[in-house]
């Protein structure tokens, strides 16, 4: 059997934390011995993790990664908090709308001599989660393999940086085909390190999850209701699904809920617009659930208002759902959605959402197509770990 270390940040609610419990669900554990690497033992999903993984020792260095600067300095990590304020000074010299990006960098790379080397050596290390440099730098494994989940092509990065960490992996694997283009589009050089293993789904199981009872106010909700299960972040738009419902307000639509599930550091801002357009009645934001589904079962239209996406895992499941999908056209999105067959894909715009909801709200013939479409697509693709095993 060979040995193989995947490595993570948490397991808090999110997509890339769900594909990756799919993942380990599916694993073949007669040829590999798997150790996880968490750098943080925190989430809602740690329960949720199969027992096969050895969970390897959490690393309290690592886990500085997602504390503040204030907290490292008071846990003693003095020289780790030092290279996070530089991280940020460095970032926010050429301030941009997700400085985040640069800052991780910066943050890895400045605190990598004090990080420990993981000891073990393996045959193959996956490094799951961006940026990649525990895996490049403080591994030892004859094979590398690094996860892309987002388009890369849409988000600021340090170019010069990013390449060096992506030179040191065996196989770049992006999780459909157009993050794959859009990943070569910005990396040309990498081209040949880059291959497609799509997130695994289980559709039985979502299904299953799906019948689950939950404390529900869709439920009770006799309106067209539209559900949205995202990250309160930029990228995935929230922001706008607000204005949308504005725009759609003074249309005069206003037989709409939206309800969002989901959490993050957007919050206080929607909250804010939700309550300056007045729209409290209208727009409700659920917060973080572990199981989402039953929410989106409730939903007659799931729309993901995404700026950018590698794929949406909770497009798919939508689907699986057989809910009627929106999605706006960001440059991955043909890769989930076959416009006008299994969902929708409307311009990438406040008014270009408002017209796909207005649209889709008003033919009911159009949503039931769209829904019997997903009811026969075959969503279920644990065949994609063949690929893997195959590299490996």
């Amino acid at each position: 059997m060979e040995n193989m270390l995947i490595a993570s940040f948490d397991m808090e609610v999110g997509g890339v934390e769900r594909s990756l419990i799919s993942m380990l669900n599916n694993f073949d554990y007669t040829k590999y011995n798997v150790d996880l690497m968490l750098y943080s033992h925190t989430g809602d999903f740690m329960d949720q993790l199969p027992t096969q993984p050895q969970l390897l020792k959490e690393s309290l260095r690592y886990k500085t990664f997602r504390m503040s600067i204030k907290d490292i300095l008071k846990s003693g990590h003095i020289p780790i908090g030092m290279a996070r304020l530089l991280a940020k000074y460095r970032a926010n010299q050429n301030p941009t709308l997700e400085n985040g990006y640069k800052q991780m960098q910066y943050m890895w790379k400045y605190a990598l001599p004090f990080l420990p080397r993981h000891n073990k050596k393996y045959d193959v290390a996956i490094s799951y989660l961006w940026p990649h440099y525990f895996v490049a730098e403080k591994v030892d494994a004859n094979v590398k393999i690094a996860w892309i989940h987002t388009d890369f092509s849409t988000v600021d990065t340090d170019e010069s940086m990013d390449i060096k960490i992506w030179m040191k992996f065996d196989y770049i694997v992006a999780v459909s085909d157009e993050c794959k283009v859009a990943f070569i589009r910005k990396y040309p050089i990498l081209k040949k390190k880059v291959i497609v293993i799509e997130n695994i789904t289980s559709p039985e199981l979502i299904r299953r999850l799906a019948k689950e009872p939950v404390d529900n106010p869709m439920i009770v909700d006799s309106r067209f209701k539209l559900i949205t299960v995202a990250r309160l972040s930029h990228a995935k738009g929230i922001d706008n699904a607000v204005r949308v419902f504005k725009l759609l307000k003074e249309r005069g639509y206003d037989d709409i809920s939206w309800y969002v599930v989901g959490y993050g550091g957007d919050e206080s801002m929607i909250k804010q617009l939700i309550s300056e357009y007045n729209l409290q009645d209208n727009f409700h934001l659920l917060g973080k659930k572990i199981n989402p589904y039953p929410f989106m079962k409730e939903a007659d239209l799931y729309v993901q208002p995404s700026r950018y996406e590698g794929k949406a895992v909770t497009v798919g499941e939508a689907q699986i759902l057989a809910k009627p999908v929106l999605i706006t056209n960001y440059p991955t999105a043909r890769g989930q959605v076959q416009d006008g067959y299994n969902g929708v894909i409307c311009d990438l715009s406040v008014e270009g959402i408002a017209d796909g909801v207005e649209k889709l709200y008003n033919d009911q013939k159009y949503r039931r197509n769209l829904s019997n479409n997903c009811k026969i697509s075959n969503y279920e693709n644990t065949s994609e770990l063949q690929k893997l095993y195959e590299i490996v």
